[in-house]
């Protein structure tokens, strides 16, 4: 007796229907008072002068913000899940948004005046491209730390160069950057590979057939027991032989990159699961021994009768 489970992907389309804007004026008469000009022959105000710091001075400004930048960034760079990169990609723009409007207030000594304002328009460069990553971050495009620092390495090159230049002018404390972006990187499992397993000793097979545009990851649940995972890769086919009895619940991740450390895709990664649990039972009777085996697919087919549904990646099975 062989039973089929197919996953079925639903599409709601979404059509929108623009009106014509209204359009609004604001009007206004000039009265008295509503020049600026100071009248003809009226000097001008002073403006203040800004004494430059010294350099003990400006030195101990620039350590108040190197420590928080340089953890910001390794505390970025760390990120292992999703959503623990989501919180420190934010902060990360808030911190060095702030160091940068902090810097900016100064005036430097005017030996290192160039340098200084170098050193600052790097900090709001890369801030400003993590403003832009949180995006990335949001839609999943984005995975890890890693891939995260790749993606603003060209930022993270120019602050650092920024911060060395600042330094060999005087000796400064601006090496912020300790952090270094890897290119980006295509890493797989070979089809098949198991990442976890215990003995398959039942007569049952399951066959998981990947039709997607990117590799795999499944997981089976039984209760609180993580029977096995392994690695599907895209457009590719594998058999589980001798699945146990039991009902098992099924998860599993799409993704680009698979980083081994982290046991996780860096890159484009979704988490599913199956709406129903795959039930295995094995029956004897006097002449005959029965048992089921189960297909899924990972991709829409037509006529699929199994429906799936996203999974909050911190509920995810590790």
């Amino acid at each position: 007796m062989t039973s089929a489970l197919a996953a079925a992907v639903l599409t709601l389309t979404a059509c929108s229907a623009s009106t014509p804007a209204g359009t609004s004026e604001i009007t206004g008469v000039a009265g008295e008072g509503a020049g600026t000009a100071p009248p003809s022959g009226t000097p001008a105000s002073p403006q203040p002068t800004v004494a430059a710091l010294t350099p003990e001075a400006y030195r101990g400004e620039l350590e108040k913000i190197q420590k928080t930048v340089r953890d910001s960034l390794d505390d970025l760079a760390s990120a292992r899940t999703v959503k623990s990169l989501d919180q420190r990609v934010s902060r990360a723009e808030e911190e060095l948004t702030g160091a940068a409007d902090g810097l900016a207030a100064l005036t430097p000594p005017p030996e290192v005046a160039v340098q200084h304002e170098r050193f600052v328009a790097g900090l709001r460069d890369l801030a400003a491209e993590l403003g832009a990553a949180t995006g990335k971050v949001a839609t999943r495009d984005l995975c890890t730390g890693s891939a995260l620092v790749s993606d603003v390495g060209s930022k993270l090159k120019e602050l650092d160069a920024a911060g060395q230049a600042l330094q060999d002018a005087g000796g400064y404390p601006a090496d912020v950057v300790a952090v270094k972006a890897a290119g980006k990187q295509n890493r797989r499992l070979p089809n098949g590979r198991f990442l976890r397993k215990e003995s398959l000793t039942g007569r049952s097979s399951l066959q998981i057939d990947n039709g997607s545009s990117r590799d795999a990851v499944v997981t089976l649940m039984r209760g609180g027991t993580k029977a096995f995972t392994v690695y599907v890769r895209k457009k590719s086919k594998f058999k589980v032989r001798g699945v146990r009895d039991g009902s098992y619940r099924v998860y599993f991740t799409h993704g680009v990159d698979w980083d081994g450390r982290l046991r996780a895709f860096t890159r484009q990664c979704s988490f599913e699961r199956f709406d129903d649990k795959v039930k295995f039972k094995t029956t004897y009777t006097a002449t005959r021994i029965l048992w089921h085996d189960w297909r899924i697919t990972l991709h829409a087919i037509t006529g699929g009768n199994a429906r799936t549904s996203d999974v909050d990646p911190g509920d995810f099975p590790g």
